[in-house]
C-alpha cells in the first residue's frame, strides 16, 4: 500500500437503486488504459473512501508511477448505460497491485512492523521474499451491491506467480465493514495489527494469505 494505507473496499455497500442500471462487467486494464482512465479511477477512490475533493490530485502522480513497477496489474469494472448504448462504458470500480520489493517504502514499513511484533528473521524473509502487494481496491457507491470487490479481487489475483499476497487496511471496530468481511471471507489472516505507518496517525492492519486463492 502507500502512505495513506490505502486498500479498502468501501465501508458499506448499497444496491444501485436505478432500475435501468446494467450490471458492471469486470475486465483487465493495461498500464496505458489505467493512465488514460486515472481521473475516473481516482474519483472512485475518493468517493468510496469518503475523502475530501482534491485528494485525487495528490494521489495521481503516485498511481501513475505504480503502473511502471514490476509485476503491476489492474482490473476494473465498467457499466454501460442502457438508455445510451453509444456512450462509452463508465468505470465504477478499480483494483491494482504489483510485486513487492525491498526498495519499496511499504515493504520497509511492514518489515519494521513485523520485527517489532516478534516475527523471526526467517519468517519475515519468507513472507516478504515473494508477494504481490494489493495496493488499491475500491468500488464507487453507485455500483455497490454486486459483490464487485470479491470479483475484482479474484480477477486480479488469478494466475499470479507470487507465493502470497499482502495488503493494508484501516483498523475498524469489530472488523465491521465490507472491506474486512471481504478479506476474511477470502482467507486473509493477520500479519501485523494496529500498525501506524510513518506519516499517518491512523492504525492499520496488514493482512496476507497464500496464493493461489
Amino acid at each position: 500500500m502507500d502512505s495513506t494505507g490505502s486498500t479498502g473496499a468501501s465501508p458499506g455497500e448499497r444496491p444501485d437503486p436505478r432500475p435501468d442500471a446494467a450490471a458492471p462487467v469486470v475486465l483487465e486494464l493495461s498500464a496505458a488504459e489505467m493512465r488514460a482512465r486515472l481521473p475516473e479511477a481516482l474519483a472512485i477512490y475518493v468517493a468510496a473512501m469518503g475523502y475530501p475533493r482534491g485528494t485525487e490530485y495528490h494521489r495521481a502522480p503516485l498511481w501513475a508511477e505504480h503502473t511502471r513497477r514490476a509485476g503491476w496489474r489492474a482490473v476494473g469494472a465498467v457499466r454501460s448505460d442502457p438508455a445510451d448504448p453509444d456512450r462509452p462504458a463508465t468505470l465504477v470500480a478499480i483494483a491494482y497491485g504489483y510485486r513487492g520489493a525491498p526498495d519499496q517504502w511499504w515493504q520497509q514499513q511492514v518489515r519494521h512492523g513485523m520485527q517489532s511484533t516478534g516475527w523471526s528473521r526467517d519468517q519475515i524473509e519468507y513472507v516478504l521474499g515473494n508477494y504481490f502487494e494489493l495496493t488499491e481496491l475500491h468500488v464507487h457507491p453507485s455500483a455497490q451491491g454486486h459483490r464487485l470487490g470479491e470479483r475484482l479481487l479474484h480477477r486480479l489475483l488469478t494466475g499470479r506467480p507470487e507465493r502470497g499476497v499482502l495488503l493494508s487496511t484501516p483498523e475498524v471496530a469489530g472488523e465491521d465493514n465490507r472491506a474486512w468481511r471481504l478479506y476474511r471471507r477470502t482467507g486473509f489472516r493477520d500479519v501485523v495489527r494496529h500498525f501506524t505507518f510513518a506519516g499517518d496517525r491512523r492504525p492499520f492492519a496488514v493482512l496476507g494469505r497464500g496464493l493461489p486463492l
